[in-house]
This record gives C-alpha cells, structure tokens and sequence, in this order.
C-alpha cells in the first residue's frame, strides 16, 4: 500500500458513498413497499364489495367467478410486489452496515485496463443500472478472492474459462458504514482478519463466513459436478459454515430452478436446528428444511412401536457397562449398523420372492373374512418376476373385489335392517347427501320406501366395511412385524442369508433372542428402527420423494449403513454432502473407528464423488487445538491456526465437594472477564442432571441442556458430552476427566468434549486422570490443584 491514509481516505469516500446510495433506495422502497401493503389492505377489505355476486344462471356465475379470480390474482399480485421490495429492504440494511469486505483487482487477458471488483453478501449495482458498485460473494469472479494470491488467476463462468492476473487483493473490517481495519494481502484471508474474526466471543448462532472463506472452504462451497461430496475435517475447521454457504451459493447460482424447500439439512439434534437457523437468512436466502434422522424415523414408526433414540441408546452404551447383557447389545449395535446386516437383508428380502411372505388374517368383528394362507397362496399365484410392491397392489385389487362380494351379501342380512333403525336423524341425513353427490337417485325417489330402503343399507354396509377398505388399500395385511421377526426367530435363518465372507457376531443367537423380546414388547430399539424401515419400504415400495435436490448431512460418520442406504432410495434424484470427522465417531456401532464414509461412497458412482478434507482447525486457539490433538492417533495430522491463548489447565481436587467449588469459582472468574458462553460439559445425561442440581444454587441462570431442547442457549449451561457435538463454546469446563473416559471406545466422546473450547479449556478431576491425556499432553497444559 503505498500511501496508507490516501487509500484509507479513499475506501472510506467510496464506503460513505455507497452507504448514501442505499439510504437513498431504502426511502424510495420503504415508500413503495408501504404504499403496496396499503392497496394490499384496501383490496382485502373491500374484496366482496369489487365483486359481482350472481348465481341466478350460468352466464352470470360465470361473469361472477371472473370477477373473483380478477380480484384474487390483483391480491395476490400486490403480495407479491410487497415480499421482493420487502427482501430487497432486508438486503440493502444488512449492506448499509458493511457493503463489502474484499477488494480485488483484476486484469483479463487481451483486454484493456483493471477491472475493480468490491464483494459483499449481495450485489448492487450503481445508478444507471450499468455497472456494478458490489458484487455478490456468489458471483463467478468472487472466486478469485478465495482462490489465489496476486499473480496468474483464472475463474470459471458459464461461458467459459477467463484468464489474467490478480493485481491486488484487499480486506475490510466496515462496521455501521466506518472502516474498522483495511489490508493488502498475498493469502487467501490474511491472518489479521481471521484473528478479529476467531477472536470474538461465542454467539447462540453460527454465523456466515463469506468475509473469511478459505480456499478448501471455497471448493466445498462451488462444487457443483459431484452427486456425493464427502467432506472430512478435524474438530472447528469449518465443515459446518461451509456447507451451509454451499447452500447459498447453490441457491443464487441456480436461482429460478432450485429453491430453498428442495433442499434439506439432516442435523444431530434440535439444539443443532436453532443454532444454524440464521445463516441462511443473514445472506438473503430463505431457510432449507431442517430435520434429524432420529424424527423421520419416530414419525414413521410411532404408530407402531416406541421408538428408541440414538442418544437414548447412546446413553446406554456409556452408562450401563455393568447391566446384564451389554456386551450382547454393543455387538449387535455393531453388527446391525453393517454393510454386512444390509447385505444379508438384501438376500432375505430377494428370497421373499418365492418363500417367506407372512399376511394377517382379514377379519371384522370377529368374523374371519379371508385367512392369511389363502392370501399367501394369492401373492405366490402371481409371477415371481413381478416386484414384490406391484405384486402386493394386484392381492389388494383381489381382495378389495372379495371384499366388494361380501359388501354384496351383506346387503340382505338382518344386522343391516336394524342398523337403519337405529340412525338418528344426523346419520340419517349425511346418508343422503352422501348418496345424492354420487346421485344414486333425484329429490323424489329419495321419498320412496323400497328405494330409501335399499341405498341407507348400501350405506350402512359401506361405512361398516370402510375401515376394512382401507387397510386393505394401506397393504395393512402384510405382517411386517412378522416377516422381521421371522428372520431373527431363529437364530439359524440368519445363516442362510450371510454373504460369503460375512461372518455373524459369535453371540448372534443372542442377540437375535433379545431383539425379538424387544419386538414383542411393542418396543423396537435404535439399532432395530432403520432396517425395520428398510424392510418395509422395500417390501410395500418406497415411499420416495423426488423434489429433494440436495441432502447434507452433519455429523455424518455417525450414520450407519443402514440408514445411509435408506437415505439414497429415499430420495434418489438427490445430490448428497456428507461432513463428518472420523475423531468424532461417537456412537456405538462407531466404536471400531471404521465410521461410515466407506458405506456411504460404495452407494456411488466412483467418477461423481469428491473428497476433501479439512486439516486446519480455526475453532480453539493453538494451544487447546495442541493439547487436544495429543489425545487421539493421527492428532498430529491437525493444523491450529496461529491464534494465540492461554494453555488449558489440568485441576485436580481432594474429593467431588471440593471439585464442584473450583468450577464454582472459574465459573465466576471467566463471567468477570466479560465470557458469556460458558459449558459444564459432563459424560452422560444422567451425570448432567445430578450437576446440575448441585450448582444450581450457586450458579445464577444456570441451564440444563438435554436431548428435546430445541434452543441454543448462551450463558452457564450444564450439557451431556454428545449433544456438545457440533457447537462451540467460549469457555469449557471438563467434569470428571477423570477415569470415567477409560474405554478405548470413549477416546473419541473425549476428544470431542475438549474441542468445544473456543478460547478456555478446563479440566476437572478428584482422582486420576483419563488415560488419554499422556505425558504429552500434560506437557501442554498447566497443572493446578
């Protein structure tokens, strides 16, 4: 920069400029956009009396539907002018506060002179509506901020490739139209930026990132060629923030051909929902569908049986080491989240084909109608070539035509005549409008006897054959339960599914004794739920939706195979991005540490799947990312970012008493120097609970967090170690790291309960300390008592 305060006083004329340009718009669309809603009032109010209202013959009610439809498409005209000024009001307030961050200037080869290029989050263009004042971080030429230091650069359009060179490259701090920092850099995001950035406090929602995108961020954020993206990255290196500025780059690049609703986030829990909720927004752009996997599947199968959930049964896993029967289960939660279980349940579900096949019996009112073998006999009279889904929908054709025989003979029974006795006058008459829409007979013949007679007792028959129509209709006498069942009952029939290589637990009979008591319970554990599901869609047909676009899914070395099949025949026209961070493998059937990217990748074509991991950790300062990079193998593969802080503390106290009041005591010490997001993070839900209640008359606003809390809550919280996962905290405080993280398969939980520290990490212990916290370890961190 060659004369520092003539270029400062040159941005600053050119931010004060602009930001008097966007005043200037946000009057004249505050006008019009206050103008708009008042006709949008009038014509609400004044709807009917702009209508021409007569149905005395068909030209008039003619006449009069168009006068209603020309009002209704004037209303909704109005709604629509209304919500894009409304959008447009939203935008230009967000840039009158910082209209842009970056600065580049570009020569294009073969053409004349420098193309100066300002980025902001969106773009706006100057007076005459010719050039541009700001152009959206989105945009093509954007790229090049992210993507290179000055020199040779090149950028992709839609209409080919451009060439040139990047002449300089600058970044703003601009907070309320002033210029806070401004600096040349030859990096992606020089570092003085990221530090201002990194440095702040813990908000109670992510933030976007367009000001401090990285390059490997910028690949993530601009792919557009791969069906599954699989993004690994360590602990606080941006898997997250990316993906969901991927979500806005792809809305404003197919803008008019994809929207916001065909596009959903899978996230681990509720909490995680709220605390992403406003990226999306804060960039202009409506937010995506926004679910858990855990949801899909409770709302599925809640009809059906309770329904276990993955932190419930991972609460299990750490809590109940001691139970009879937990080995069993651990290694059937192993086993069923296998490539090796979907295999043997493709080969069960192939030999339902020819054999197999269980139906309930057709009953009403204790009557047997048709028994389950002759319907069995039925489906397997149809041709085995046929899928068994289409196979199903000709037996319900069949029987919905027995069924329609029976409804005939039971037009003459006695039951029927004293059924039509006994209709109040309200049946009476919802029988006949009923009857008149599907007009079985005119006004008068309506008064005849014989004819009154005949069509109450078709009536009656249908309303009492009706809920049997639609189980019939809804496949209902299919015995799912019973075909899953079948597979487990006997612990041999597994074998005769197993692909060739694929051994079955030493324990399977087992395993499989114990999930078919859980099933006759009405109960159907998480480990059970997906294949269940998977069993029935494949059997009834899936169930997919075609509108989905794009699925992410956080925390993704968390699925299982299972579901990761489940996932792709339910929306098969959807292009994936999975983040995950294989360290982060929390939940049982990851215990092995193999996750579940390899699953997921082998359901795609090789040449339309991409990679990228992410080994720069921005989250914690270096000295937390050091530490915690000791506590699991290939740690040393994690790249902290030169953000300095001080060295996490090892606290060791006499008794539990004494340690509870240490915390106690930080607790104060870090609200006095100004943290406001503060986390007790302890093992188990239950562990939280007690806590709680223990430093609850001490700690004022204390919150507990547990697995249904929706909101991400700022201040003192108590929270069990999992559902930390994928949120951060400016300070965290470490209950008990003591030997309760002593299982190899806990590594992981305590790795990922230390990487939630943004700037403070403290651990607390009254006895000895974890296993996983090595000499080296200890040698970067301070040691009190």
């Amino acid at each position: 920069m060659a004369n520092p305060d003539q270029t400062w006083s040159e941005e600053q004329q050119r931010v004060t400029g602009i930001v008097q340009e966007i005043d200037r718009r946000i009057a004249k669309l505050e006008e019009q956009t206050l103008d708009v809603k008042g006709e949008m009032v009038d014509i609400r109010k004044n709807f009917w009396d702009d209508v021409t209202v007569n149905f005395e013959d068909a030209a008039e009610a003619a006449e009069t539907y168009a006068s209603m439809k020309q009002q209704a498409e004037l209303l909704s005209e109005r709604e629509r002018t209304h919500a894009v000024g409304d959008k447009q009001l939203k935008t230009l307030r967000k840039l009158k506060s910082s209209p842009f961050f970056g600065r580049i200037d570009f020569s294009e080869n073969g053409e004349p002179g420098l193309d100066r290029i300002y980025l902001g989050i969106a773009s706006m263009r100057d007076k005459k509506d010719e050039d541009y004042l700001i152009y959206d971080w989105r945009a093509p030429v954007s790229s090049l901020y992210y993507d290179y230091p000055p020199g040779p650069a090149e950028y992709e359009t839609p209409m080919g490739q451009i060439e040139g060179e990047l002449k300089l490259k600058r970044q703003f701090v601009i907070r309320e139209g002033e210029i806070i920092s401004l600096f040349d850099t030859g990096v992606t995001i020089g570092d003085e930026l990221l530090q201002e950035v990194l440095g702040k406090q813990s908000d109670a929602q992510m933030k976007s990132i367009v000001a401090t995108i990285q390059r490997e961020q910028n690949r993530i954020i601009r792919n557009e060629r791969s069906r599954l993206l699989v993004v690994q990255g360590a602990a606080g290196s941006g898997k997250t923030s990316a993906a969901l500025q991927r979500v806005a780059y792809l809305l404003y690049r197919y803008r008019g051909v994809l929207r916001a609703d065909q596009i959903v986030l899978f996230s681990p829990n509720p909490m995680f929902n709220s605390y992403v909720a406003t990226v999306l927004p804060e960039l202009g752009e409506e937010n995506m569908q926004q679910t858990t996997f855990q949801n899909y599947i409770a709302y599925r199968l809640r009809k059906s049986f309770q329904v276990e959930g993955p932190y419930e049964q991972l609460e299990y896993s750490l809590a109940s080491a001691d139970e009879p029967g937990y080995g069993v289960r651990m290694e059937g939660i192993r086993y069923k989240a296998s490539a090796a279980f979907v295999r043997l349940m493709d080969a069960y579900l192939e030999s339902l084909r020819t054999d197999g096949m269980l139906f309930r019996n057709l009953s009403m009112q204790g009557e047997q109608l048709l028994s389950g073998s002759a319907i069995r006999e039925a489906f397997y009279s149809l041709d085995s070539a046929i899928a068994t889904p289409n196979r199903l929908k000709l037996v319900a054709e069949w029987l919905l035509g027995k069924l329609k025989e029976r409804e005939t003979a039971a037009l003459e029974e006695e039951w029927v005549e004293q059924a039509i006795e006994l209709l109040d006058k309200e049946t009476y008459l919802k029988a006949y409008r009923t009857l008149r829409k599907k007009k079985r007979f005119s006004d008068s013949s309506f008064d005849d006897f014989d004819m009154e007679k005949s069509v109450l007792a078709e009536y009656v028959v249908r309303e009492r054959f009706k809920p049997l129509r639609a189980r019939i209709k809804k496949l209902g006498f299919v015995d799912l339960r019973g075909i899953f069942r079948q597979l487990l009952a006997d612990p041999e029939t597994a074998k005769l599914y197993a692909a060739s290589g694929d051994a079955l637990p030493s324990c399977w009979g087992e395993i499989a004794h114990a999930t078919v008591a859980r099933l006759d319970e009405g109960f159907v554990a998480y480990e059970d739920a997906t294949p269940f599901l998977y069993l029935v869609e494949r059997i009834r047909g899936f169930q997919t939706n075609t509108t989905v676009r794009h699925i992410l899914m956080d925390e993704a070395q968390d699925y299982t195979a299972f579901q990761f099949a489940f996932m792709k025949r339910l929306f098969p026209r959807a292009k994936v991005t999975a983040l995950g961070d294989l360290n982060q493998s929390i939940h049982a059937h990851s215990s092995d540490g193999s996750g579940g990217f390899s699953a997921l990748a082998a359901l795609y074509d090789p040449e339309e799947t991409e990679r990228i991991v992410l080994t720069r950790s921005y989250r914690s300062t270096r000295p937390i990312v050091q530490f915690t990079s000791k506590l699991v193998e290939d740690g040393d593969q994690i790249e902290p970012f030169n953000r300095d802080g001080k060295l996490p503390v090892l606290h060791k106290s006499t008794d539990e008493a004494a340690m509870r009041q240490a915390i106690v005591s930080r607790i104060a010490a870090l609200q006095a120097d100004g943290y406001h997001s503060i986390a007790v993070i302890c093992k188990t839900a239950g562990e939280s609970a007690a806590v709680f209640e223990q430093l609850a008359a001490q700690v004022a606003d204390l919150a507990l967090l547990e697995k249904d809390s929706s909101e991400f809550e700022r201040g003192v919280v108590v929270i069990p170690s999992y559902l930390a996962k994928g949120v951060e905290f400016d300070a965290v405080l470490v209950y008990d790291a003591s030997n309760a993280y002593g299982r190899e398969s806990e590594r992981r939980l305590f790795y990922t309960v230390c990487t939630r520290a943004m700037h403070e990490l403290y651990l607390y212990t009254a006895s000895g300390w974890s296993p996983f916290i090595t000499d080296e370890a200890k040698a970067l961190s301070v040691t009190e008592s």
